[in-house]
């Protein structure tokens, strides 16, 4: 029997940074991905995809109504599942069925006991070694619960409260102006624009690749945040406005690929780490534009508010942001403090 054979399978593929081509083949649109002992996805031509594929399916003609995968069902038809960006519910995917192949019989009696939360927080020591991703299944595994204890389906949530492994150090993770100078003379235009997008906007990679010139007037740029829904009109810098108008202004998404064609997430992630390396810079992401967006709106004497209502950000994360992670910028706030003390000491003097 072949993938071909079995009526409804859904399958989805990615190219790897490596150039090899992975599949991910799913019970049916929607279902369950189909992965083996290890949670590695089970590919079209593996003899163990049929039983994989027939089991999920057993599971759901015989459904148990009382087990955390009957919660997990519920949760990804809920409009907390469903309300999220697509990046959002991809990477929830990922981890639900992780979720739904370890845990799924546990009844909802047992989802209650605090012993129950011990099993879990093993499975997630055990996870560890990438603290972000152990952080990231909690959270799904705690959103699940949620969603049950809000429909009445459990009556407390056992994860909640779980503490957080990751803990990120931005301290160093802001684009210098020697960063920025050399990514402008050396990437290519297209990955040139990208940068000033992120660096004069604030916003984030997903709802840039998504800015179609519809949105963008010749002064202002209308952003929907996939993330928060939240609707801001960015004005656009000088020097954002020059290399948008160097641009064919052709129908649809702004940002565009060498071949001129739209972006996907995967193709431009691995465009950007490879030009990121090209030029000799590491340790940057694109996301960090954001934050370092924050930070020089903020040493040109912007307010939180003023910040916000660029970026889309709440005050308290514009704080966040400069308080806790961007501690480059704060060391360039306080010299620029220490040097009109030192102005001000020398008036006294005179």
């Amino acid at each position: 029997m072949t993938s071909r054979d079995l009526k409804g399978l859904f399958k989805a593929r990615k190219i790897l940074a490596s150039g090899e081509l992975r599949y991910y083949c799913y019970a049916w649109r929607g279902g369950p991905l189909l992965a083996d002992s290890s949670g590695n996805a089970i590919q079209p031509d593996d003899p163990a995809l049929p039983a994989a594929f027939e089991a999920a399916h057993e599971q759901r003609r015989n459904p148990q109504s009382n087990d955390l995968a009957m919660l997990i069902r519920q949760f990804r038809q809920s409009s907390d599942f469903r309300t999220k960006s697509q990046s959002s519910r991809v990477n929830y995917d990922r981890y639900l069925d992780d979720i739904w192949r370890r845990f799924g019989p546990l009844s909802t009696e047992e989802l209650q006991r605090p012993s129950t939360r011990g099993k879990f927080k093993e499975w997630r020591d055990g996870l560890a070694d990438k603290p972000r991703a152990a952080d990231y299944a909690w959270s799904t595994l705690a959103r699940v619960l949620s969603c049950a204890k809000d429909r009445g389906l459990l009556t407390v949530n056992i994860c909640e409260r779980g503490g957080r492994l990751y803990r990120a150090d931005r301290a160093d993770k802001v684009w210098s102006k020697g960063n920025i100078a050399t990514f402008s003379a050396l990437a290519p235009t297209y990955m040139r624009v990208a940068m000033l997008m992120g660096l004069w906007t604030g916003q984030r990679q997903g709802d840039l690749l998504r800015a179609t010139w519809a949105e963008y007037d010749g002064m202002r740029l209308k952003v929907k945040q996939s993330k928060t829904g939240a609707r801001v009109i960015v004005p656009v810098g000088k020097p954002l406005r020059e290399a948008l108008a160097l641009l064919p202004r052709v129908k649809g998404q702004i940002l565009r690929n060498s071949r001129g064609e739209p972006w996907t997430t995967a193709g431009f992630q691995t465009s950007w780490r490879k030009a990121c390396e090209a030029v000799g810079i590491t340790g940057l992401t694109f996301h960090d534009l954001r934050g370092t967006a924050v930070t020089r709106m903020a040493l040109a004497g912007c307010t939180a508010a003023e910040i916000a209502a660029i970026t889309g950000h709440s005050m308290r994360d514009v704080h966040e942001i400069l308080d806790a992670h961007y501690l480059g910028g704060k060391v360039e706030l306080a010299e620029r403090a220490i040097a009109k003390l030192e102005a001000a000491e020398d008036l006294v003097d005179e």
